[in-house]
């Protein structure tokens, strides 16, 4: 075991995770500081950086032809950019009392010791795979990585059969069922919610349901995996549940993630109560002047309930490691809170998402009204207009906006976008019904569908006053 060289006068940033988060604080950091001033050594274990995971789903369904469309920059050019990035290298503990981090290469096993004026935690979030008899069978694979997404396919190019099982109905197993029905799959999803898109109500969720199953897609809710079988050759060949099972070629994990904080938790480093690292606005883990933390391993500022949650999303990262960067190159910036949107689809069904939830509401102690309209992507004369249904919440008595789900066709997910500016302006339903949006009978009906969902609101709400 090495200790690290001397520096000279230059501080050293060290980042720990090289995805979306981390290569952007150390971006950041570089574009406001030059190599003599700052030093950057950035550590991650897997073979690529700044890499797409969103993506995935679409690159193994085909809709993305080659991998490395989803590496938004190389491992070559951050280190042009004089970052000095290792790959395959893990870091295994902090010392904060001594400033260093012991890093593993992955592949030889050699470790060492780097020491850090300054500390980036971009660790990310870890897959959850339950321990269940055959989880770690050939055939059966998570879709975090691109590794995983190569293992998956190199799996698929060598299966006969053409049975998939997807375990969980959140927003990788959906999108995961559907790169499989592409690959001409037959689809099994086993869900233990009540409904698929538990990030929906389930009378949203039902909505979801019926779409993919008109898509052929089976759909098993409330049933618990107890099992993964495996064939005389070892590998996967059916997943079980209580009450069946179900025959799979292969199976793809959904199950959703936590935040990956097991270096920090072992450094004693503060945590929420959903496991993620507690940052200030700055991104500053709490208590520790000269350590940031971003991304999927962390805790963020729900604008809307006023608490803590996680939210592991690509474009929470990127925003972290901007804010992480500016903090760590000398500079400010601030990160308020996010609204919780997100989107997504299964073939051409769109599901969107933001602010609130009907139990996020009840939680948190909130009175308040539900609307849920029927409407359509275009003006209903005009060819292809696709229905549409919109779920919209409300506070009691101020009619503050709380939440709305979308579900419909083409045109459907980004009119969310319209409610999570709302809602980050703390606008109330009755202010949307004004709001000036645009209108051509190709693009909307001439009251658009959230608009027609915050009319129907604001009458509730008016009528309970």
């Amino acid at each position: 075991m090495t200790m690290s060289d001397a520096r000279g006068t230059r501080e050293r940033l060290v980042v720990i995770g090289g995805d979306a988060a981390g290569m952007s604080a150390a971006s950041q950091a570089r574009r406001l500081r030059g190599p003599d001033e700052l030093e950057i050594v950035a550590f991650e274990r897997g073979h690529f950086t700044s890499f797409s995971a969103c993506g995935i789903p679409y690159w193994v369904g085909g809709d993305v032809p080659d991998r490395d469309r989803l590496i938004a920059r190389t491992a070559e050019e951050h280190r042009a950019r004089d970052i000095d990035l290792r790959l395959r290298t893990e870091v295994t503990e902090l010392d904060l009392d001594r400033g260093r981090v012991r890093a593993r290469d992955v592949d030889s096993g050699a470790e060492s010791w780097t020491s850090y004026d300054k500390l980036v935690i971009a660790t990310g979030a870890r897959p959850i795979r339950p321990e269940l008899p055959g989880m770690d069978a050939p055939g059966v694979h998570g879709v975090q990585t691109l590794d995983d997404g190569q293992a998956l396919l190199d799996t698929l190019s060598r299966t006969r059969g053409r049975r998939a099982v997807v375990v969980g109905a959140g927003y990788i197993g959906v999108e995961m069922a559907e790169a499989m029905l592409h690959r001409g799959y037959e689809v099994t999803v086993v869900n233990r919610g009540a409904e698929p898109m538990a990030t929906l109500d389930p009378d949203m969720g039902r909505l979801v349901r019926e779409a993919m199953e008109g898509m052929g897609i089976t759909m098993v809710n409330d049933a618990e995996v107890t099992a993964l079988l495996t064939g005389d050759d070892g590998g996967v060949r059916a997943v079980a549940t209580e009450d069946a099972e179900y025959p799979a070629d292969v199976v793809v994990l959904g199950i959703g993630v936590r935040p990956e904080t097991t270096l920090a938790r072992a450094a004693g480093l503060p945590l929420g109560e959903h496991g993620g690292l507690l940052t200030d606005r700055s991104m500053r883990v709490r208590g520790y002047e000269n350590i940031w933390a971003g991304g999927d391993c962390v805790e963020v500022l729900d604008l809307v309930s006023g608490q803590q949650r996680h939210i592991p999303l690509g474009t929470h990262a990127n925003k972290h490691g901007q804010i992480i960067g500016a903090g760590a190159g000398g500079g400010y910036a601030t990160f308020p809170g996010v609204v919780g949107t997100a989107v997504s689809k299964v073939c051409d069904l769109e599901i969107a998402r933001t602010g609130l939830r009907e139990k996020d509401a009840h939680r948190v102690g909130l009175r308040f009204e539900s609307v849920t309209i029927e409407s359509t992507s275009r003006a209903g004369y005009y060819p292809n207009a696709s229905p549409m249904t919109v779920k919209m919440l409300a506070e009691l008595r101020t009619g503050r906006l709380l939440g709305v789900q979308i579900v419909g066709r083409e045109g459907a997910g980004k009119r969310v976008d319209i409610a999570a500016v709302a809602l980050t302006a703390g606008m109330t339903v009755d202010q949307m019904t004004t709001l000036d949006l645009g209108y051509a009978p190709p693009f909307s009906p001439v009251w658009d569908p959230v608009l027609v969902a915050a009319r129907k609101a604001a009458t509730k709400i008016r009528a309970t006053v």
